[in-house]
């Protein structure tokens, strides 16, 4: 194959990432769901898997399917002596109905390997994750870990974080939440940014993370600017637990899209 994504990881932005891509090229000019592509990249990523490891298991719709195939060759005993960590209480529960043996931070403060999904991935690896309510124990894990590999499909490759247009999630405590969300708005004036309360839709109360705090999504009209910048900025504001850009965190990149399997290394 002669190229992966040359305008996104091959760029100027990211030259010195020196990627290496290995490729699957898809056999036939079958129309992959964007679930299938998920699948594709779970499935990658469980490769670099072995017996006697401490995994980070991650949250979300992609990263369900890697810990469905951990459960799959742990039965046919491909796999063996795996503990996973789970990021989510539902990350949680699947892998306990799996039987996928698991423990905690405290008796494995340090991991072998986390696969997790991503909501946007730019040119320098940097992520922005949480969408799907589990940023703060994301984080842990996968800070956690020697190396963390991201599954994504094509669609959430971005120029730059916050590119989606989509919510760059911040994890804050209850108490006086609109204060809080006026200073992260603040922050970012010159970006045009918005904050929203993230709300449980059938009810329109407050979604209430698994740590017990809501979360602020901010919505960004243009750049924001330096990342880690921005990333200080926001962890200096009291009431801020925790924001969604995962910033050099990623050691292997994995995208799955139309033209094959793309994986990328720092």
């Amino acid at each position: 194959m002669a190229i992966a994504y040359p305008h996104f990881f091959g760029s100027e932005k990211a030259k010195n990432l020196k990627p290496s891509f290995m490729v699957t090229p898809t056999p036939s000019p079958v129309i992959l769901s964007q679930d299938e592509l998920k699948k594709i990249a779970a499935y990658k990523a469980v490769e670099f898997v072995e017996s006697g490891m401490v995994l980070g298991l991650g949250t979300g719709s992609t990263a369900k399917h890697a810990v469905d195939r951990i459960a799959e060759l742990l039965r046919i005993g491909k796999l063996k002596n795996i503990v996973g960590i789970p990021t989510s209480s539902i990350t949680h529960e699947q892998a306990v109905s799996l039987g996928i043996p698991l423990s905690d931070l405290n008796a494995h403060p340090i991991l072998d390997l986390a696969i997790d999904g991503a909501d946007e991935v730019d040119p320098q690896m940097n992520l922005v994750k949480g969408r799907g309510g589990s940023l703060l124990r994301e984080k842990m894990v996968e800070t956690a870990s020697k190396k963390f590999i991201v599954i994504v499909d094509e669609s959430k490759l971005v120029s730059h974080l916050g590119g989606t247009g989509l919510a760059m999630p911040v994890e804050i405590v209850p108490f006086c939440w609109e204060f809080t969300l006026r200073r992260l708005e603040m922050l970012f004036i010159e970006a045009g940014c918005v904050g929203k309360l993230r709300v449980v839709r059938e009810s329109s109360e407050p979604y209430v993370t698994d740590n017990g705090n809501y979360i602020i999504d901010l919505y960004f009209k243009s750049d924001m600017g330096d990342l880690k910048e921005a990333s200080d900025a926001i962890l200096r504001l009291a009431g801020v637990v925790e924001h969604g850009m995962f910033l050099d965190m990623a050691t292997t990149v994995i995208v799955a899209g139309k033209l094959g399997v793309f994986v990328t290394n720092k």
